[in-house]
């Protein structure tokens, strides 16, 4: 069993002879009790683990000698988070979900170093009663995460009807059913294709915890991409594609656009060999950039079943201005247009 701290952690377990027959949750209780079994389940509906490379969402799943099993979990707070009065930007609410448009700079989750602030301290304030529970507990079902700097839309769930539901969509990540998740991004270069599907597994680099990189070893990531504009002109090309995510992995998009020489505008993770880039740019996209201060990303479209409706219901969220700034610095250069 192996623990990486950091904002996530990986705990890799190996099933012996002794635990052969086990559920998949009393197992991990005992071979991670850091968690309570409640809460082992609920990352295991949520698709947090994977047995031999395959996502398992049954948490009475009869586990066999040599099973592997990966669980990926946020890292364990030991304080309840308090409902704190943080304005939301709600794109629809009823009594089984909410959807917001997250803005740049929320942490999801309370974490070491974020206990305050966070979306769930909101989501505890702005719901209060019309919370039933997730897991004996009044709390939000969150099915998904945006890193803290990628603005866009979110879901989460109110019930536990409502969570697990949600979760299993997730963990299908779409092929099956209507889940759809696509991202606006803005990439250096120039794509020498319109479309493509970047397939690479991603695990954590192992030189930085703070990252993630492709490996052989890693879980499954396929990454679906357009072109919808490309804006350039002597010595700079900027593209800005919409990405179609087949699995939901950590910084996916921002890894895998990297990978094939595109790494997005203004990451200071995956982009640093392209800093220099920015000073060949006109002065008005140049300090666009400059203010943005983070990765060029935006959770643009979310689609899911309703949980209880069975009604396919579609959300989009509008551009932040940090990102509006950038469109329209870029607009004049739009290479579709002679100018």
């Amino acid at each position: 069993m192996q623990d990486f701290s950091g904002e996530e952690q990986e705990w890799l377990v190996a099933v012996d002879a002794a635990e052969a027959g086990s559920r998949l949750d009393v197992a991990l209780a005992r071979a991670v009790p850091v968690y309570s079994r409640n809460r082992l389940k609920d990352l295991i509906l949520a698709g947090a683990v994977t047995i031999n490379g395959v996502a398992v969402t049954l948490p009475k799943y009869s586990l066999k000698e040599g099973d592997e099993i990966l669980l990926l979990a946020p890292e364990p707070v030991d304080a309840d988070p308090e409902p704190e009065n943080i304005p939301l930007d709600i794109l629809y609410e009823d009594d089984q979900l909410i959807v917001i448009n997250k803005p740049v700079g929320m942490v999801v989750h309370p974490a070491p170093g974020n206990y305050t602030g966070t979306l769930v301290n909101a989501l505890l304030y702005h719901c209060g009663d019309s919370l039933k529970g997730i897991g004996g507990v009044k709390r939000p079902g969150i099915v998904h995460r945006l890193d803290k700097d990628t603005s866009g839309v979110m879901l989460a769930a109110k019930t536990e009807h409502a969570h697990n539901h949600l979760a299993a969509q997730f963990a299908d990540h779409g092929r099956t059913g209507p889940l759809h998740r696509a991202y606006l991004a803005w990439a250096w270069g120039r794509t020498q294709q319109a479309r493509g599907t970047v397939e690479a597994p991603l695990g954590r680099d192992p030189a930085n915890r703070l990252k993630q990189a492709i490996r052989k070893d890693g879980r499954e990531a396929i990454t679906h991409y357009t072109v919808e504009a490309r804006f350039g002109d002597e010595g700079w090309d900027i593209t800005r594609i919409k990405c179609a995510l087949e699995t939901g992995r950590t910084h996916q998009i921002r890894v895998h656009m990297a990978n094939i020489g595109h790494p997005l505008v203004s990451d200071l993770l995956y982009a640093t060999g392209f800093a220099t880039k920015v000073n060949r740019l006109p002065e008005v996209p140049k300090a666009a950039i400059a203010a943005l201060g983070r990765q060029a990303l935006h959770a643009a479209e979310l689609g899911f079943e309703h949980p209880t409706t069975g009604e396919e219901m579609f959300f989009e969220a509008p551009l932040p201005a940090d990102l509006q700034a950038l469109e329209d610095a870029l607009e004049p250069y739009n290479l579709a247009y002679p100018r």
